[in-house]
């Protein structure tokens, strides 16, 4: 009797981070397997550490060189760290894309709105809807998440049925869309589920995610209880909370104005999909300023702290149409993604400083998460009963936190992984088996580039120590044409001693090309080495730091 096929498991993102999702199942043996997708999202560039670059993207070498096997990409929703890659890195795979109506719609949208974005197609599957990929059965499972229509996979092979989660939690009180379907779930841990593949996010928090409800509430007292202008700002995707957020402007007799092209996009996809019936019109950024200031609240993009969104702009006052005074009041119905608080923390100041009041989720219940907390990590796993649980969607803590609940919880295998690691679900005893490439593209400007990347290493190096350029003029003979020529970038004017970097490093270029033999200053690439050497020590002795430096030997 034939084995049946090994069912495998690898992340190559979203896996001890959170962001950057991308995971493939495999069905069949060492020597082939068919791939299948799912989800292909985005990390946003850190200032700090990675100046200029956007976004941070999973390396797709391995399906790339599997592109032939690779049976299709499947979305779970769509927030940017779950579909935000797609637009540049899909012309490499050219697979299949699977998705329900609201995801495909805001894609189209996304698409729409990108320079040069390449034709996509995307077959829509409905919610709750079942459809083949190769051998492999996905079935969308309606779940609550802070955009609409997310969805948990379960995915049906002969080797067993995996529950791949997505981003959810348990909301009894959605104020929009379904609730987290557990009739379904509890189905399939009738079945008997091979492997729930997990969301980690929450796992460090103890009792259970607040209600979109209760936010809604919130909202609607804050808006009517304010005096001046309202501006709200919040995730564009979070359609509910965008719906809170009208009907708080309704309760209090005021009208809303999108600010922001991002917002401005979802509320157009909500409006064409449904999810905004019988809401009211929105204005546009023009009117604000001829409506009175308690007739007014102005939705805004921005809460992540966004240099160009809305408002950044109207923090620093330079927004075209959109200004706050004394006695308004900005409500942040968002939390702070780790790495953006001094963004965030910038903007807070300055509207403070124009003396706006800010309201937080430290204020008031502004904001939920869409992410499960401990208790409703524990229903699940009492619902879908799996033979095998791997967290994922987090860093290290949430891991480590998940797998602990999960084994006391009862759960008979946890595993848990890293991006790259080829994991077998079954049949047989799961286990790490191998690796598979995997690591960070990183996007600059309109360009694609790997972590070694010349511009990604040495754009870290210049925004720490600046850069020395020098140019230097040489005759035939090996003597000096005219005095070099130094630029030195982001170095300090003086040292210490109050002596002008510029003069030091001009001394200590023209000292080492006269300390040179004649035959060594007729070779550039020698005397641009003994140069490069020279100035970096020199820096160093009076700075403590190495900046690179480049030197340019023109023979005439």
């Amino acid at each position: 009797m034939a084995r049946p096929d090994e069912l495998v498991f690898a992340p190559l993102g979203g896996v001890g981070e959170i962001g950057m999702n991308l995971s493939i199942y495999g069905l069949g043996n060492r020597h082939q397997r068919a791939w299948l997708a799912v989800d292909l999202g985005v990390s946003f560039g850190d200032e700090e550490h990675l100046p200029g670059i956007d976004l941070i993207m999973p390396d797709i070498s391995f399906l790339e060189k599997e592109r032939k096997n690779l049976m299709g990409l499947v979305l779970t929703h769509a927030h940017e760290d779950h579909f935000g890659a797609i637009i540049d890195l899909w012309p490499k795979l050219k697979c299949p894309i699977y998705a329900t109506r609201f995801s495909a719609a805001l894609f189209e949208a996304k698409c729409a709105a990108e320079r040069n974005a390449p034709e996509i197609p995307v077959t829509v599957v409905p919610s709750g809807g079942r459809v083949d990929i190769g051998p492999f059965n996905v079935e969308f499972i309606p779940v609550a998440h802070s955009i609409p229509e997310a969805h948990a996979l379960a995915i049906h092979t002969e080797a067993g049925i995996v529950l791949h989660t997505g981003d959810w939690k348990i909301d009894p009180t959605p104020t929009l869309g379904a609730p987290t379907d557990e009739k379904r779930l509890r189905e399939l841990g009738e079945q008997g589920v091979l492997a729930l593949i997990g969301d980690s996010t929450n796992a460090v928090r103890d009792g259970r995610s607040p209600s979109e409800a209760e936010v809604a509430r919130t909202i609607i007292e804050l808006v009517k209880s304010a005096k001046g202008r309202v501006a709200v700002t919040t995730f564009a995707s979070n359609v509910a909370r965008i719906k809170a957020v009208a009907d708080a402007a309704k309760a209090a007799d005021r009208e809303v104005v999108v600010v922001g092209r991002a917002m401005e996009r979802v509320v157009q996809v909500a409006r064409e999909t449904g999810y905004l019936d019988g809401v009211q019109n929105f204005r546009s950024p023009e009117v604000y300023g001829h409506l009175p200031q308690d007739k007014v609240l102005a939705l805004c993009t921005g809460s992540q702290g966004e240099s160009r969104a809305a408002l950044a702009r109207i923090a620093n006052d330079d927004h075209p149409e959109i200004t706050l005074n004394r006695g308004d009041s900005v409500i942040f119905s968002s939390r702070t993604i780790p790495g953006n608080e001094k963004a965030v923390s910038s903007i807070v100041n300055n509207l403070v400083l124009q003396g706006v009041e800010i309201i937080t989720d430290r204020d008031a219940l502004v904001h939920v998460s869409g992410h499960p907390r401990r208790e409703e990590l524990r229903d699940l796993i009492s619902w879908v009963k799996p033979q095998l649980l791997i967290p994922v969607h987090g860093e290290a803590l949430h891991l480590h936190e998940h797998a602990k609940l999960a084994r006391a919880a009862g759960v008979p295998r946890v595993l848990v992984c890293r991006d790259g690691d080829l994991v077998k679900l079954g049949p047989g005893d799961p286990g790490i088996i191998g690796e598979v490439p995997s690591g960070r593209l990183y996007k600059d400007g309109t360009i694609l580039e790997d972590s070694k990347s010349r511009a990604v290493v040495e754009r870290r190096r210049m925004a720490f120590s600046g850069c020395a350029f020098v140019a230097i003029a040489m005759t035939g003979q090996g003597e000096l044409a005219d005095d070099p020529e130094v630029d030195l970038v982001g170095i300090p004017e003086k040292n210490r001693a109050g002596e002008l970097f510029d003069d030091i490093v001009f001394d200590a270029v023209m000292s080492t090309i006269e300390g040179l033999p004649k035959a060594r200053r007729r070779d550039p690439d020698a005397l641009a080495e003994s140069v490069r050497r020279a100035v970096r020590a020199v820096i160093n002795e009076h700075w403590g730091k190495k900046p690179p430096c480049l030197v340019h030997v023109l023979t005439v």
